[in-house]
């Protein structure tokens, strides 16, 4: 047998043996990911769409809110001499927090309405939060310092990440298809 006959058999069995390895990691590979990321039932599906509706809620009113809580302790740290304007555009960020709480009581309806009542409860908490922080921080409010300020809006922030960290777990328990 010639040398080169010889080289193409190997040369060909080499390339068959390499395609056959590729085509069985690449079939390992989309089972895998199938398994994985695969496609979920409509009632999961719709679940998760539920929660990340929610959470998109809560995302809007969290930053409503923090223009609010910035708005509001500049004006107790310059008192009186905060400008108008100011004044003003807190005024309407504080109406922009108050609408944005139907999508709250929504967000709340939807929760009930899944089951899930430990979620909506720390929405609950996490929307209280925000209203004790609107009645105790506020423009024209003399005798609440800086520091009270902050110190209430600490309450605020824990009370949100104790809400997306029971939602991140419910989230997480659908996606491993645990529900």
């Amino acid at each position: 047998m010639d040398t080169s006959i010889t080289f193409a058999i190997i040369d060909s069995t080499f390339k068959i043996a390499a395609g056959a390895g590729i085509a069985f990691a690449s079939a390992w590979w989309w089972q895998r990911h199938n398994n994985v990321l695969g496609p979920r039932s409509l009632r999961e599906q719709k679940r998760l769409d539920a929660f990340e509706e929610i959470s998109g809620f809560v995302g809007e009113v969290t930053h409503i809110f923090s223009k609010y809580a910035s708005l509001a302790a500049e004006s107790v740290e310059y008192g009186k001499h905060w400008p108008a304007g100011r004044k003003i555009e807190l005024e309407k960020v504080n109406e922009d927090l108050v609408a944005t709480f139907q999508k709250m009581a929504a967000a709340e309806a939807k929760l009930l309405m899944l089951g899930e009542k430990t979620l909506e409860k720390s929405l609950k908490i996490y929307a209280g939060q925000i209203v004790a922080y609107r009645r105790q921080v506020y423009a024209g409010r003399k005798d609440i310092t800086p520091e009270q300020a902050t110190a209430l809006r600490q309450g605020v922030l824990q009370a949100r990440e104790s809400f997306y960290d029971i939602l991140s777990r419910k989230y997480d328990k659908v996606l491993s298809g645990a529900v």
